[in-house]
Order: C-alpha cells, then sequence, then structure tokens
C-alpha cells in the first residue's frame, strides 16, 4: 500500500482553508466599492505574482449593467437614438451652408470616394473625410453631390460632421437613394468650417 503524501489532518486541513478563502472572497466581492467601481481591500492574485504582490485593478462591471447581450427593444432605443442624434447633426450641417456663398471654406478639408455598390443596393454611399487642420475642433457642414456620367446632378446630400479633433482625420458617410442603381460618382459641392 503506498502512503499518502499528506498526513491525515492536512487532508483534512485543506478543504477548509479552501472554504475559509471562497468564504473571504465572497465577502470581498460583496463589499462597498469606489467610485471606479473596484474596492480599495481587493486585491486579484494571479499565477505571476506572489500572494502578497498587489496586480493592476481593473474596473468591475457595475451592478445592474446592460449585459453582452441587449435586449431587442435596448437595440431599438440606441439605434433610434442615434438616428436622431445624426439628424440633429445634418439639419445644424443644413442652416450653416445655407447663408454660404460660392464653395465655403473648407473644400480643401473635405474629400469623398465612392463606395462599392451591389446592383440590388438601395442606397448609393459616399465615404466623406473630414481633415481638420486648425488647432481646435471644428464643425464641419458638407455638401455632397452624386452625379452620372454626363455630370448631371442625380441627388444632393447634407453631412454634418461635429466636434472634428484638430490635426486629425475623420470619416462620415453620405447616403443617396436617388442614386442608387445609377452609375453615379460623389463629389463635394460645398464645405463649411466653422
Amino acid at each position: 500500500m503506498k502512503a499518502h503524501p499528506f498526513p491525515r489532518g492536512a487532508r483534512v486541513l485543506v478543504p477548509a482553508v479552501a472554504a475559509a478563502l471562497l468564504a473571504v472572497t465572497a465577502a470581498a466581492c460583496d463589499s462597498d466599492t469606489t467610485s471606479e467601481g473596484t474596492s480599495d481591500s481587493v486585491r486579484t492574485l494571479t499565477p505571476e505574482h506572489s500572494e502578497h504582490a498587489e496586480s493592476p485593478s481593473s474596473p468591475a462591471e457595475p451592478t445592474g449593467s446592460p449585459s453582452q447581450e441587449q435586449s431587442p427593444r435596448t437595440q431599438r432605443s440606441f439605434a433610434a437614438s442615434v438616428s436622431a442624434e445624426t439628424e440633429r447633426v445634418r439639419q445644424e450641417a443644413v442652416k450653416r451652408l445655407d447663408g454660404v456663398e460660392g464653395r465655403g471654406n473648407a473644400v480643401a478639408d473635405v474629400s469623398v470616394s465612392g463606395l462599392p455598390v451591389a446592383a440590388s443596393e438601395e442606397v448609393r454611399s459616399a465615404r466623406v473625410r473630414v481633415t481638420n487642420p486648425t488647432d481646435e475642433p471644428a464643425f464641419y457642414a458638407v455638401k455632397v453631390e452624386f452625379v452620372d456620367a454626363e455630370d448631371k446632378v442625380l441627388d444632393t446630400v447634407v453631412v454634418g460632421v461635429e466636434d472634428a479633433p484638430p490635426g486629425r482625420t475623420v470619416d462620415a458617410q453620405a447616403n443617396s437613394r436617388k442614386a442608387a442603381g445609377v452609375k453615379a460618382f460623389p463629389r463635394v459641392a460645398q464645405a463649411e468650417r466653422g
């Protein structure tokens, strides 16, 4: 018969220690948290560190926060709020372009390119790239025209870019239903930085 590596008393002690650690861990999880979402008294032990070393704490997910699987109502309400915000920015861009004469003060800051389309798509889309050369965030109002091969304007779409960061390039998208199904090319008609 092979001798057990631990004496009989130690075999009883191991489960008791494990139960005590489990109880301490559960109590620590129930403790009050700071505003960053982690308790100052909670420490995480990892295999790379000794039990006395603290690992960097990361913010825990707050109680009651939405799970990875959001409910359909939450997704619909998020989509509606994004759509409402996009429309608000677009309306602001329309207002800003209303009094602009000529092509505007920011045509050099903006470029557009057509996005690939399939014959069955109901929308013709263009990527609008805005590069803010100033030292401060700026609002950009951009009017994009979709033209055919004979340079006939099929549709005009206004896009707003709010708080374009200084020295950076940001993308927006202009979508046209009228130019769908036709070989159309987008171009910048007006661009105003304000």
